[in-house]
C-alpha cells in the first residue's frame, strides 16, 4: 500500500512540475513589453488625389452606344482626396520608418504620428512593390527610440508574438497570439515566405511590427485572410528577408536582387520518376533567357536545380527567394540534376531589375499627374522611359510639366514637357517636394522662386519666376 501511495505521489509531483513549467513559459502579462515598444510604433495616414469623370446627364448610355463617345466630352474630370491608414515602426533614432509599400503607394502626403500625439511629414526614401516594403524619413531633427530586428529564422511554430499597430485608426493597439505556420505563400507578391500568426491583425495594421518576446521585430504585418476583419489568420514578412530589402532601399533608394535568368516549374512525382531523382525536389528549368547568367554558365532547359550557393532546394518556390537575396555579381555554385546524374555549375549572378526579362514582365504604370496649384501647372514624376526617350543622364530625377494654365506665372518662361530639376537650389524628386518649396517662397517676403529645368531641347536652364 505504501508503494502505491509513493507511486501516486511521484506521478502527482511530476504532473505538477510539468504544469508549472508550461505556465512559466506562458507570459503572465505583455504590459511591460508593450509599454517599452509602443513609442517606436507609428501610425501612418496618407492622402491620394483620385480623378473621376463626372456624368452631367441624369442617365447612362449603354456600353457601345454611338452617343457614349458623342457626349463623353461634356463630363468634367473631378478630383477628390482619398485617405488611407497604416502602421510602421522606427528603426533609426533620426526618424527612419519601415512600413508596407501598399500603405504609401501613390500618396501625395504622408503624415506619421509618433507616440500618439506628435505628427510629422514623411518622405519616401525607397519603396519596393515586389516585397511590399517601403522606408520613410520623417521631416524633423528630433531623436526617436528605434527598435531592433530579431532573427526570424529562429522563430518557431507555437512561439508567442505580439502585434502593435493602427487598426481602423485606433492607434497604439496591442494584440497577442502565436506563430501558427511558417513559409506561407498566398499569391500576393513575387517573393512570399510569410509567417502566419493568429495575433489579431486588421485593416490599418499593415506595415506594423510583429514582435517576439525579446521585443525584437521578427515580421512586418502585411495581409489578413478574410474581408471583414481578423479571423485569426494574418501574415507577416519575415524580418530576415525584409532587412535585406530595407538595407538596400536605405543605401541605394532601390533594390538590387540577384538574377539567374531561368523560368522554373515544380518537379512533380512523375518528373522525378522519369529523371530517376530520389524524390520530387528542386526546381525544373523550363527555359533559359538569352545572354543570361545561366546561359553563360551552361545551364539548359530540362535541368533540375537541386542546390544553390550551398542551400538545398526542396520546393521550386524556394529558389527565387534565395537567388533574390544573394549579392549581385557573386559567383555561386549550383548543383544540377542532368541526364540522371548530378553536376555542378558556377554562375555569376546578374541583377534582376536591369534584366530584359524583368523589364518585359514588369507592368508599366503611367505616372499620375499632380496639380501644383500655386504655380497653376500639372506635373508627373519623370520615368525611366522618359529618360531613355530623351537621352537624358541615367540618374536624372525631377518632374515633367504636362499642363500650364494661361494665367500661370510660368506661362512665358517654360514649355510643356520641360523638366523641373531643382527649386531654390534643392533637388526635386516628388511633386510634394515642389509644393513644399513653392509654399515656403509664397510665405516669405522674397516671392521669387529659382527653378532649374531641362527645356524641350534638353538644355539645362535657370529660370527666375515671380510669384503672387
Amino acid at each position: 500500500m505504501k508503494k502505491v501511495k509513493l507511486f501516486l505521489l511521484v506521478i502527482i509531483a511530476s504532473l505538477y512540475l510539468q504544469t508549472n513549467s508550461i505556465s512559466q513559459n506562458s507570459p503572465g502579462s505583455f504590459a511591460d513589453l508593450a509599454q517599452k515598444l509602443m513609442p517606436s510604433v507609428v501610425n501612418i495616414s496618407t492622402t491620394t488625389v483620385v480623378t473621376t469623370q463626372s456624368n452631367p446627364f441624369p442617365f447612362q448610355f449603354p456600353p457601345g452606344s454611338p452617343f457614349e463617345d458623342m457626349f463623353k466630352e461634356f463630363g468634367a474630370p473631378q478630383e477628390r482626396k482619398s485617405a488611407a491608414l497604416g502602421s510602421g515602426f522606427i528603426i533609426d533614432e533620426k526618424g527612419l520608418v519601415v512600413t508596407n509599400n501598399h500603405v504609401i503607394s501613390d500618396a501625395e502626403d504622408i503624415i506619421v504620428r509618433v507616440n500618439g500625439d506628435k505628427e510629422f511629414k514623411a518622405n519616401v526614401i525607397g519603396a519596393d512593390p515586389l516585397s511590399d516594403i517601403a522606408v520613410l524619413q520623417l521631416e524633423t531633427t528630433e531623436k526617436f527610440i528605434p527598435i531592433e530586428f530579431g532573427d526570424s529564422d529562429k522563430a518557431r511554430i507555437g512561439d508567442w508574438v505580439i502585434a502593435i499597430g493602427n487598426p481602423f485608426g485606433l492607434g497604439g493597439t496591442v494584440t497577442s497570439g502565436i506563430i501558427s505556420a511558417r513559409n506561407r505563400s498566398i499569391g500576393l507578391s513575387r517573393y512570399e515566405d510569410y509567417i502566419q500568426t493568429d495575433a489579431s491583425i486588421n485593416s490599418g495594421n499593415s506595415g506594423g511590427p510583429l514582435f517576439d518576446m525579446n521585443g525584437d521585430v521578427i515580421g512586418i504585418n502585411t495581409a489578413i485572410l478574410g474581408r471583414n476583419g481578423s479571423i485569426g489568420i494574418g501574415f507577416s514578412i519575415p524580418s530576415n528577408s525584409a532587412k535585406i530589402v530595407i538595407d538596400q532601399l536605405i543605401k541605394f533608394g532601390e533594390t538590387k536582387r540577384g538574377w539567374l535568368g531561368v523560368r522554373i516549374q515544380e518537379v512533380t512525382k512523375e518528373i522525378a520518376e522519369v529523371e530517376k531523382l530520389d524524390e520530387p525536389r528542386g526546381a525544373l528549368v523550363a527555359s533559359v533567357a538569352q545572354n543570361s547568367p545561366s546561359e553563360k554558365a551552361g545551364v539548359r532547359a530540362g535541368d533540375i536545380i537541386l542546390e544553390f550557393n550551398g542551400e538545398r532546394i526542396q520546393q521550386m518556390k524556394e529558389l527565387p527567394i534565395i537567388v533574390a537575396r544573394t549579392e549581385v555579381g557573386k559567383k555561386v555554385k549550383v548543383k544540377i540534376w542532368r541526364n540522371k546524374k548530378e553536376i555542378s555549375k558556377t554562375i555569376t549572378l546578374g541583377r534582376l531589375e536591369t534584366s530584359e526579362d524583368f523589364k518585359i514582365a514588369e507592368k508599366i504604370k503611367p505616372e499620375k499627374e499632380i496639380r501644383i496649384e500655386n504655380l497653376k501647372i500639372s506635373v508627373k514624376k519623370i520615368t525611366d522611359e522618359d529618360i531613355k526617350n530623351r537621352n537624358l543622364p541615367n540618374q536624372t530625377s525631377g518632374l515633367v510639366i504636362t499642363k500650364i494654365d494661361n494665367d500661370s506665372p510660368l506661362i512665358n518662361s517654360i514649355e510643356i514637357n520641360s523638366i523641373i530639376l531643382e527649386a531654390q537650389k534643392k533637388k526635386i524628386r516628388l511633386p510634394n517636394d515642389l509644393n513644399k518649396i513653392v509654399k515656403e517662397v509664397i510665405d516669405s517676403n522674397q516671392k521669387t522662386i529659382l527653378l532649374v529645368i531641362y527645356n524641350t531641347q534638353n538644355q539645362r536652364r535657370y529660370i527666375g519666376v515671380k510669384l503672387d
